[in-house]
């Protein structure tokens, strides 16, 4: 059996923490801005980090699993 919870999880988590499109830390005009659809490197930087922190906790610590087959 494949386990499809790191693909599942990764891609969502993706999607929901790609700066600017759903909300950006830090925005560029304000501390938190929503929809901007713009980016900058410190914006990108803490995103990544919000990605591996909870792409970590639901993998590893939680043991979130997805079987198939």
């Amino acid at each position: 059996m494949l386990d499809w919870a790191p693909i599942v999880i990764g891609l969502l988590l993706f999607i929901l923490l790609s700066p600017g499109l759903v909300f950006q830390i830090p925005g560029n005009t304000h501390h938190i801005e929503f929809g901007s659809f713009q980016t900058n490197g410190k914006a990108v930087l803490v995103h990544t980090l919000l990605f591996f922190v909870a792409f970590t906790i639901l993998i590893l610590a939680v043991g979130l699993h997805i079987y198939t087959g």
